[in-house]
């Protein structure tokens, strides 16, 4: 049990002050599924889903075309073939 004197503890990490970034990170919107799924089922459910990508934001139903797999056989393999297609990098802010 936590005692009622503690302070309340900082973050862990300084959230800045910048614009915020449009869409999800492309984890969160994998971890809303379960694994293995089909690249068609993918965009049933969340092909409108925006993400996070180092060109600006992108609707998932955009990026999943553009993948060589049909079927995901893992979280990871799903993460990995996205980025593939969209790539890894810094984020801009919604502004830029």
């Amino acid at each position: 049990m936590a005692d009622d004197d503690e302070e309340e503890e900082a973050p862990a990490v300084e959230l800045g002050d910048g614009d915020p970034v449009e869409g999800a990170p492309l984890a969160r919107v994998a971890s809303r599924l379960t694994w293995p799924k089909e690249r068609s089922e993918i965009e049933r459910l969340e092909g409108d889903a925006t993400i996070r990508t180092p060109d600006g934001s992108e609707t998932l139903a955009d990026v999943l075309p553009e993948t060589a797999t049909t079927y995901f056989d893992s979280r990871q393999e799903f993460v990995d073939e996205v980025e593939r297609v969209v790539g890894t990098g810094a984020v801009p802010t919604a502004d830029e």
